[in-house]
């Protein structure tokens, strides 16, 4: 039950079939093939050197395969994270790459301990305020971040300016800087990106790209030739240490650290949760904050950087057949004997290749498929699409996220403040009740007001709720009572209980009546607790709309007959 709970990896490893192990294998060595140009690469965006991508690699794949949940997922370096820390660093380390390498040990760290800390606080609920549209915006704004940012590596030289439409206008002012040998490997290098996967599948592009031009970097000296290459990468796994760190710098990173802990989180939640959905079980999402966490912890102390769910290399082991966690382990084994045996030949990778890798990364995040699809769908959301991407551009990522959450807040405030409402008739023909302004033809009760409210009733809406009641009785003729049917209204409080009770004494006032159907949950006990229900003296509260017309006819009847009698 404990390893089941808190070890899910473990208990599914303990319980290994045999006949798993031929695909577990091929789908390990797959993903290290495609896992170890993307780490080289993505390093260079947070300004390190090539082998702190392998060690973010090594044990946090280890310790997610024995920890999380998720039988398809791969952790790793990830572009949008990536991208994230070399922007929380850059300002503090001054382009001292050991100050960057430190910084993002700490960083990473403190996304661990956040991560950690939602998870045992049951945060998993926090994935939902960040919206299909939003995740699509900021993903657009990253991409096209980390393609002006990786532009230099294809052209040949340094491209100046802060900020994605400065280091653009850079770009276009030094075009004649390009250096055209590293250009014309760039672009092969893409050709080769994109025609790979179409032609065979099955083969890790990525790999093969950087193997081509690193293999004719060596055997041409291209670095003769003006070519920057990568240069020499230290062997060995890296040491065990703890990162060292005073207050002042720790508080100035936590805003990102607390950006990055939220968009890992979120983008690894993406990817477990639907291919846990293609094979059929469910994804914890407050266990995988902690098994994040602590992958992130394991990333820290092996002097790696923030990782996240890395979609590419989890698609890769589906595709490959992987069928559990040991896939994760076997790549991390993989990297580690990279890492001890074969970093000589790596000296000789092309930066114009590794842009090439990086440019396809960026493109990747780019997803104009799904921007159309969300601009038939809803205009609003479209737009709000957009606003994330240029909020990311132009402010920052986490400045940019938050700014797009508090419009998608205010628009849902909007729709609740003012929610849909109706009068309600019947129909021939149409079963159920309709609401009588956009049905001309509805039948209603004589001297019944049947009224629907479409939210819960709150402080900021409960005036809106008693004016919308009010004008549908002034608009009804010789209404002798109103029914309010309740079954939308999830919920109320203070302010509109007092709503309530005006809307009662204003009708009564008027010598109408007023009761209440299919009240329940929270607005049932809210109207109990504050006394209306005994107020209304039961009478007047009805378990369905239909036992409350009842009730009015049999009210109706016997008013008329002793109307007779007198």
């Amino acid at each position: 039950m404990f390893l089941s709970r808190w070890l899910p990896g473990l208990a599914n490893l303990l319980h290994y079939r045999r006949e798993w192990l031929h695909a577990d294998l091929q789908a390990g060595l797959s993903v290290a093939a495609i896992q170890i140009p993307i780490a080289i690469a993505y390093a260079q965006i947070v300004g390190l050197p090539p082998q702190y991508g392998l060690y973010a690699c090594v044990l946090p794949m280890m310790v997610y395969a024995l920890i999380g949940s998720s039988r398809q997922l791969m952790v790793g370096p990830d572009a949008a994270t990536c991208a994230m820390i070399g922007g929380a660093v850059a300002p503090l380390a001054l382009g001292d790459p050991q100050r960057i390498a430190e910084l993002s040990v700490i960083v990473t760290v403190l996304v661990g301990a956040m991560l950690i800390g939602a998870g045992v606080a049951r945060a998993g609920f926090i994935a939902s305020f960040f919206s299909r549209p939003i995740l699509i915006g900021y993903l657009n704004g990253i991409g096209l971040s980390l393609i002006a940012g990786q532009l230099s590596k294809v052209v040949g030289f340094k491209i100046e300016g802060d900020g994605f439409i400065l280091s653009l206008i850079n770009f276009f002012q030094r075009l004649g800087e390009i250096h055209w040998l590293s250009l014309a490997i760039g672009l092969a290098g893409l050709g080769l990106l994109i025609w790979l996967p179409r032609r065979y599948p099955r083969l890790p592009a990525a790999l093969v790209t950087v193997v081509v031009f690193t293999a004719l970097a060596g055997l041409f000296g291209l670095d003769r030739f003006g070519v920057a290459i990568l240069g020499p990468v230290p062997a060995g796994i890296p040491e065990l240490a703890w990162p060292q760190s005073n207050l002042a710098e720790t508080k100035s990173l936590l805003r990102d650290a607390l950006g990055i802990a939220t968009i890992s989180f979120c983008s690894a939640m993406l990817t477990a949760r639907s291919f846990a959905a293609r094979h059929g079980y469910a994804i914890n999402a407050n266990h995988e904050f902690v098994a994040l966490g602590v992958s992130n912890l394991a990333a820290g102390i092996s002097q790696g950087f923030a990782i996240s769910g890395a979609d590419s290399r989890t698609a890769v082991n589906d595709m490959v057949g992987g069928k559990s966690q040991l896939v994760g382990i076997i790549a991390a084994l993989v990297i580690a004997l990279i890492l001890l045996f074969f970093t000589a030949p790596m000296a000789w990778i092309p930066q114009a290749a590794l842009g090439a890798v990086l440019l396809m990364a960026g493109w990747g995040l780019i997803d104009v498929k799904s921007l159309r699809s969300i601009r038939s769908l809803s205009r609003f959301e479209f737009w709000l699409c957009l606003l994330t991407t240029v909020g990311v551009l132009g402010l920052g990522v986490l400045p940019g996220i938050v700014f797009a959450v508090t419009l998608a807040i205010l628009r849902l405030l909007y729709s609740i403040y003012q929610p849909t409402d109706a009068v309600l008739g019947w129909m021939p023909g149409v079963e159920g009740q309709v609401d009588v302004r956009q049905h001309k033809d509805a039948r209603t009760v004589p001297g019944l007001l049947v009224y629907r409210f479409d939210d819960a009733i709150l402080f900021f809406n409960a005036d809106y709720f008693k004016m919308r009641l009010l004008d549908a009785v002034q608009g009804s003729a010789q209404t002798q009572v109103v029914l309010f049917d309740a079954e939308a209204v999830t919920s109320i409080d203070v302010s509109g209980i007092a709503a309530l009770r005006e809307v009662r004494d204003t009708l009564a006032a008027q010598g109408i009546h007023f009761a209440i159907a299919r009240a329940r949950g929270t607005f049932l006990r809210m109207l109990v607790r504050s006394g209306m229900a005994r107020e209304m003296e039961d009478k007047l509260l009805f378990g369905s709309v239909r036992a409350g017309i009842r009730a009015y006819r049999v009210w109706r009847n016997r008013s008329r007959q002793a109307l007779k009698e007198q």
